[in-house]
């Protein structure tokens, strides 16, 4: 089965509703890049009106992690994932809609093949950043992601 943004908007509904209902949607996924969206609103905003960071770094997760899932499952191996670190950075308030951008497959594979080669766990960092709708950074995201065979 091939991982899709719609597959992952369903996944993200039963299994991170969280996400779902703050209004975080996978907007497109390929072999390099995964794209997530995020609309401030309501339900997602802090009392500076502004969106909550929290609900941008689900977002900036999901476009990284999405983006490992499909890897991995392209590889045909077990592998376990789960974020170690992360960093975050903010530029400017989060208001309208945010888009982030993860363009690292080629840093994922990488790190699949030497867990494969190896049978060693190992950490990659890939980056996700907020854009606002003028083409403004708002947020940097950093996630340290480790990968390890499964025995």
């Amino acid at each position: 089965m091939t991982i899709s943004p719609t597959k992952l908007n369903r996944f993200l509904m039963l299994k991170l509703p969280a996400a779902y209902l703050c209004g975080v949607r996978t907007k497109f996924l390929n072999e390099t890049t995964c794209v997530v969206a995020v609309t401030h609103r309501w339900i997602n905003q802090n009392p500076f009106n502004s969106m909550f960071w929290a609900v941008q770094g689900m977002a900036a997760e999901l476009s990284t992690g999405a983006l490992v899932m499909t890897k991995i499952r392209q590889s045909d191996h077990e592998i376990s994932m789960l974020v170690a670190n992360n960093r975050a950075s903010f530029s400017k308030k989060a208001t309208g809609k945010i888009t982030f951008t993860c363009n690292a497959g080629k840093a994922i594979d990488e790190a699949i093949v030497k867990a494969v080669d190896t049978k060693e766990g190992q950490t990659v960092w890939l980056s996700s950043k907020g854009i606002n709708e003028e083409g403004l950074e708002v947020s940097d995201f950093s996630f340290e992601w480790t990968l390890k065979l499964r025995s």
